[in-house]
């Protein structure tokens, strides 16, 4: 059965799958020139670090006019978000129809654990990324659409317990870029892990 993300205030249950991040429609040869500049930002980025590139360095490595990546993507936080959609869809995916206990046919108490284990691994593997998209502008991270498809589905899982939309948006928050990219050095990743893990179980037994 399609997982829904009906909650306290929806009215009618929605389909998760609607709140995929869909795949860009476009001609074919825009098509080749946003593949041709995500691959160069994403190999700049790479070599150099996101703060050490330009959106110059971007349209030159990409062989097209600085016009066309501003036009495209606005700036380096949409760049962001554009090579964050295919990392972000492929998790998607997995959550939807892949195997348990990330995919359906696990309780929910490991599905929810499988998530925040699952979102920490894409977190902490583009975090400079994650981090710019998050903080682009004020409640930046809450305006991209991959955050909606990630509450309905941690709302789902928490079914039963008090307030689960709002206990949805406080577990996310232990994974926000700027805290994971702030307590990071202090912390280590095993801790954080470990502690997260405790966290977002405590929030379902």
């Amino acid at each position: 059965m399609p997982e829904d993300v009906t909650g306290p205030q929806s009215g009618s249950a929605i389909p998760i799958e609607l709140l995929r991040t869909p795949p860009p429609k476009e001609r074919a040869d825009a098509a080749r020139n946003r593949t041709a500049i995500l691959d160069a930002a994403a190999g700049l980025f790479a070599e150099h670090g996101v703060d050490g590139v330009s959106m110059d360095q971007v349209a030159a490595a990409a062989g097209v006019g600085k016009g066309t990546v501003f036009r495209r993507f606005g700036d380096k936080a949409g760049l962001a978000v554009a090579l964050l959609d295919d990392r972000e869809r492929t998790l998607q995916e997995a959550i939807l129809h892949g195997p348990p206990p990330l995919g359906p046919g696990a309780p929910d108490v490991e599905r929810l654990a499988a998530f925040a284990d699952a979102y920490l691994d894409y977190l902490l593997k583009h975090l400079p990324l994650v981090r710019m998209s998050e903080t682009a502008a004020p409640g930046a991270r809450y305006r991209i659409g991959a955050y909606r498809f990630w509450h309905r589905h941690v709302a789902v899982l928490l079914h039963g317990t008090p307030d689960a939309e709002h206990t949805a948006h406080a577990l996310l928050a232990s994974l926000a870029a700027e805290h994971l990219t702030a307590v990071l050095p202090e912390l280590g990743e095993e801790r954080i892990r470990a502690g997260i893990a405790r966290l977002w179980r405590q929030a379902i037994s």
